[in-house]
């Protein structure tokens, strides 16, 4: 939703093969579908990542590599605010690990 759907809508309509990465399958695969019938552009896909969960970039970071055959530019637009404060299973607080560690390790590892 919001600014990142935008985005991906625009690089869709821009013939970009363009990946959302989603927290949610159901959220993630409604929007791909919009963005597809919206650009008519087939090659938008979703992969599942959250942010908030180191595993789950280093899961999304790893099939990224092994599966596509370059990264051009790379939209870090995932945020959370207003949580309480919360412990991930990791040991790190939610709204940092969410806002902060996941999209900077991200980058790096996608840097190659």
């Amino acid at each position: 939703a919001g600014i990142g759907k935008s985005v991906a809508t625009d690089l869709a309509r821009r013939n970009a093969r363009t990946i959302l990465a989603c927290r949610s399958r159901e959220r993630g695969q409604a929007a791909v579908e919009e963005i597809r019938a919206a650009t008519g552009n087939p090659a938008v896909v979703l992969r599942l990542l959250d942010t908030g969960s180191l595993a789950s970039v280093r899961a999304f970071a790893s099939a990224v590599l092994r599966d596509e055959p370059r990264l051009d530019v790379l939209v870090n637009n995932a945020g959370v605010t207003g949580l309480p404060f919360s412990i991930t299973s990791e040991g790190l607080e939610q709204t940092f690990a969410t806002n902060y560690l996941g999209p900077f390790l991200l980058t790096n590892l996608l840097l190659g």
